[in-house]
């Protein structure tokens, strides 16, 4: 690799780092001593958000040649730290895939990522916890040849300095917290008139830790696209334009479900009276933890929903979390979905179980999670649902959803 004739300051979790370095131009190139800024361009797989590239904002700059630009022109290197501790973190170069403009005259760097690929996550787990945590990313961007620019000696770009980590998805969710403390966030669809509402209830790693004061309300987009694929363009179509929430637990849900049911419906009630939501098509959906706490509310609500997608969700324990009297009960359209190599919840003793409860429900059972070739653990099923996969007599789940009516 060329030596590095460019060096950099960076920003990393709001905080500014020094660390601007002085270089010599022997290249011959038009240093600019005003720090350049970056962002980190992110997206959220189906496994978890990644960062997968860096834009410079070089516009001001320009105009720079693409021409000149190789996928050794800078090196990216990334450090992640846990917030809290317990969570792994990270510490190596990045690699760059390709180097391009985009459409301002920014320089683009887009890295190497994919499910499986290390290096590039934004959320590490603290077992100990059990809890996903937004890791604390420090990138250092480091210039190793000149930028050939139209007119003028080439660019060398002295000091770099870090600004936000872009997700437009997660980005899209507004952020809001209502008096019983449970946070929340929500995507709202453009145009006018009543919509459907649905609501998506996280996993267990999802929740907060309030022991050490971490609640961020974020990752319960982060980790899953389990309530971005509601809010897709693909999905709201579907729903032909529907407000989509996210509560975050202060825990997780099992650990006291009657506590947060109210909390929950406290959200709804919130969304209600502040959009122009159709109360005759509010949907609830949850993963895991958050399967349980989807037929806990129908239990609890039996009223209150138009239709219920628990995903690999709990029933069964000593006693039962949800006995088969109140699943027996329920009135609320179900579609149950799980994989039946599940190794963290039972699929027989849970869903299959309650399916066979629940009166006119429905289930889908995958014998492995796999999508777009990558094999996922059994217990992340709710991938299928978050890309609309489960189908019966070729009506898929979020069709069926809209369908339904309380």
């Amino acid at each position: 690799m060329p030596q590095p004739i460019g060096r950099r300051s960076v920003l990393a979790a709001g905080l500014v780092l020094p660390g601007a370095l002085s270089i010599t131009n022997a290249a011959g190139a038009g240093a600019d001593e005003r720090p350049t800024r970056f962002r980190l361009e992110a997206e959220t797989l189906d496994g978890g958000e990644q960062v997968t590239a860096v834009t410079l904002d070089t516009d001001r700059l320009g105009p720079i040649t693409a021409e000149g630009l190789t996928t050794s022109t800078f090196t990216v290197h990334a450090k992640a730290t846990s917030p809290i501790p317990g969570a792994s973190g990270y510490d190596l170069d990045r690699v760059v895939t390709r180097a391009r403009l985009d459409h301002r005259g920014n320089i683009v760097l887009e890295l190497e990522h994919g499910e499986g690929k290390p290096g590039a996550a934004t959320l590490g787990y603290v077992v100990t916890r059990s809890r996903n945590v937004r890791l604390n990313l420090e990138y250092t961007i480091t210039q190793n040849q000149p930028v050939p620019r139209r007119f003028g000696k080439p660019l060398l770009i002295e000091r770099f300095e870090q600004g936000r980590l872009v997700n437009p998805e997660v980005d899209a969710f507004g952020h809001h917290e209502i008096s019983n403390g449970l946070k929340y966030r929500l995507y709202t669809p453009s145009g006018r008139g009543k919509r459907p509402l649905v609501v998506w209830l996280h996993g267990g790693g999802e929740g907060a830790s309030l022991p050490d004061g971490y609640y961020d309300n974020e990752t319960t987009l982060r980790a899953n696209r389990g309530a971005l694929g509601f809010a897709t363009r693909e999905g709201q179509k579907i729903f032909g334009g529907a407000y989509v929430v996210a509560p975050q637990s202060t825990s997780y849900w099992m650990e006291d479900g009657p506590r947060f049911a109210p909390m929950i419906r406290k959200v709804i009630e919130d969304v209600s009276a502040r959009h122009p939501i159709d109360r005759d098509r509010v949907h609830v959906v949850g993963c895991s933890n958050g399967g349980y706490m989807s037929l806990k509310m129908t239990t609890t609500y039996p009223d209150l929903f138009a239709s219920s997608v628990p995903i690999c969700g709990v029933v069964a324990g000593n006693p039962p979390l949800i006995p088969d009297a109140e699943l027996r009960a329920i009135r609320t359209p179900t579609w149950l979905v799980t994989s039946l190599d599940d190794a963290t919840v039972d699929p027989q003793a849970n869903t299959v179980h309650a399916s066979e409860l629940i009166p006119r429900s429905r289930v889908t059972l995958y014998d492995e999670v796999v999508w777009n070739g990558y094999r996922f653990p059994g217990h992340w099923s709710w991938i299928y649902v978050g890309r609309n996969d489960p189908s019966i007599k070729g009506t898929h789940v979020w069709q069926w959803m809209a369908r339904q009516r309380t």
